[in-house]
């Protein structure tokens, strides 16, 4: 073995050191990066030659120090773990926002509510009937009256714009769909590629990571590593990523909750056949942009709200129409509902002055309340549509602490899995620290083993033979 093997150990010690210390410095600039893993150094000691002859030394050293790769700390498992419990937790976070946004809406039980302005409804006509004869107690019943309608079509309206957001809301989420699919089949071509080629494509797939996990919080997908490097995700069981292809969704549907139609998503290429998307945001949104017959939330209360002012118009109009005005003829219809449209944006009361409403019973006198009376009883009678309000407020609820409670516990899952991923994945600036000191010290070592070697090479070379002259 030549006594210039030793320059070749210690240069190889020197760019291996050089190498451990350029990584550690990449970790630790990439500390806060969003998805970065980190990475290590790997080495391997380099044989050594055999050696054979009549000059041989018999048993020598290696010959220094391989660098094989930069290796990335991640588990595959555990970032599976983390798409599906970004799934969930988007599923739910969805559902739970939108139901709390509904509840807010409704104010119950404030005297902001509906339930308030029944009640007070109500009142107003049993004052009326102790002063049948008072001009204001009359104003303040068409007033409430009126007031009550508002109410109930503002319900309605708000109802129907937080499904109008949730319906734009879905088709945004598709297009970051679709763009975050086409950004993962192009990461997957420049992965492949890198792979292939023997060069570190731990950045690209740091890249491709985040954008999964992205995809399986709005989607519920899952995903898969394949042989080549590349990562496969699949909705429903179907790829949306393979290979370097990537598919499109496309939303489908009514633009308004007044269709009675459920909103879909479906593949671009077969557009006719909805995915069934039972997780992440876009699944949670679905099942709120529901039609009422399916359980969607929106839809439900809108309904509510229509069922309300129908119920409220047939109680009223049935007993106003048997009482009878101060003026001895027959009442007629205190409330009006058009049978086109929403009945709760079209409720309205028909009566504009006092001597219009009919409190007496028929023949019992200009100054008899008793069909004032029985009208301010409703409220309080089976089937009422204080009753039905009252009904729904309490399962909506229900309903909406279960998917509050569900959400939450789907985020503390969340984040469990993401801290796990992280315990394995995360950088640690005081085991960087320890890494950079000790490549430093090999880098220093080996720097003193070429010092040696050179030093060693120079008294061979320059002084030997030169005893004795």
């Amino acid at each position: 073995m030549s006594t210039f093997t030793g320059l070749n150990t210690a240069a190889s010690a020197l760019s291996a050191a050089r190498r451990g210390i350029e990584l550690t410095g990449q970790n630790i600039a990439n500390q806060t990066s969003a998805g970065y893993t980190r990475q290590r150094l790997e080495t391997s000691a380099v044989a050594a030659v055999a050696q054979a002859g009549r000059f041989s030394a018999g048993a020598v050293p290696g010959q220094g120090v391989s660098v094989d790769g930069v290796a990335r700390l991640g588990d595959a498992l555990l970032d599976s773990r983390v798409r599906d419990a970004l799934g969930a937790a988007g599923f739910w976070s969805v559902r739970a926002q939108a139901a709390r946004t509904a509840e807010a809406t409704m104010a119950e039980p404030t005297e902001a509510g509906l339930a308030h302005r029944l009640s007070q409804f109500w009142a107003d006509w049993q004052d009326l009937s102790n002063s049948p004869d008072a001009a204001a107690a009359a104003a303040v019943v068409l007033n409430d009256a009126s007031a009550l309608a508002s109410q109930i079509a503002a319900g309605y309206a708000a109802a129907s714009s937080q499904w109008s957001e949730a319906r734009a809301g879905v088709e945004r989420t598709v297009s970051e769909v679709n763009t975050a699919a086409d950004q993962i089949a192009q990461l997957n071509r420049e992965i492949r590629d890198a792979l292939g080629a023997g060069r570190s494509a731990n950045e690209l797939i740091d890249r491709r990571a985040v954008l999964a996990e992205r995809v399986s919080r709005q989607t519920g997908a899952t995903a898969s590593v394949e042989q080549d490097g590349t990562l496969t995700v699949r909705i429903d069981g179907n790829a949306l990523v393979s290979g370097v292809e990537a598919r499109h969704l496309v939303a489908s549907g009514p633009s308004g909750i007044t269709a009675g139609q459920p909103v879909t998503v479906a593949w671009a290429h077969r557009p006719d056949q909805p995915v069934a998307l039972s997780g992440g945001e876009l699944g949670g949104a679905l099942s709120v942009l529901a039609p009422a017959s399916e359980g969607g939330t929106l839809a439900q209360l809108a309904d509510t709200y229509n069922r309300l002012a129908t119920t409220l118009a047939e109680r009223v109009n049935a007993q106003h129409r048997a009482g009878a005005t101060a003026a001895g003829e027959p009442g007629g219809d205190f409330f009006d509902v058009s049978a086109a449209g929403p009945a709760a944006l079209s409720l309205r009361v028909v009566p504009t002055r006092a001597d219009q409403l009919a409190l007496a019973a028929p023949g019992a006198g200009a100054f008899d309340s008793s069909n004032a009376d029985a009208i301010s009883q409703i409220g309080s009678s089976a089937g009422s549509p204080d009753a039905l309000w009252a009904d729904f407020v309490t399962s909506f609820g229900v309903a909406t602490a279960g998917d509050v409670q569900r959400a939450s516990v789907a985020e503390v899952a969340a984040v469990t899995a993401v801290g796990a991923q992280q315990s394995v994945a995360a950088v640690d600036g005081d085991e960087e620290t320890i890494n950079l000191l000790t490549y430093q010290t090999a880098y220093q070592a080996a720097a003193r083993v070429l010092t040696a070697v050179d030093e060693a090479l120079d008294v061979l070379i320059n002084r030997t033979g030169l005893v004795g002259r």
